[in-house]
């Protein structure tokens, strides 16, 4: 986290910072690790989001990643002021169809790849 707020974006007044739910993972880890007026330092400059415990966000978020790939990323692009507006229009248009996540697994899968977690009732 030092490394983000003083190396990668020394500028920001602010870096939002999205990781998953690990106890390793919470602004305390700082404190265990630098003096308490370092980790103050670090953590006014960060704005944490975590996702959720048993929710599928950052499946959505790498699925979404894997379709920007193949669908606009998939070539050589030259210079960065393309790259932008290239992601801005593929993400414009995606948001216009209402692009959403297709999930195919469903409760009954889940029942058969996850049996252990779900209790059986004898009839």
């Amino acid at each position: 986290m030092r490394e983000l707020v003083d190396v990668h974006f020394p500028d920001a007044e602010s870096i939002t910072v999205v990781q998953d739910q690990l106890n390793t993972h919470s602004p305390a880890a700082l404190y265990e690790m630098f003096a308490p007026a370092e980790a103050k330092r670090i953590l006014d400059r960060l704005d944490f989001h975590w996702t959720p415990k048993h929710g599928s966000w950052l499946n959505m978020a790498e699925i979404e990643l894997s379709v920007l790939n193949r669908q606009c990323l998939n070539r050589c692009i030259p210079h960065r002021a393309t790259l932008a507006q290239e992601t801005a229009a593929w993400a414009a248009k995606r948001n216009s169809d209402d692009a959403t996540v297709n999930w195919r697994f469903t409760a009954a899968d889940a029942r058969i790849k996850l049996k252990r977690l779900y209790p059986s009732i004898d009839v």
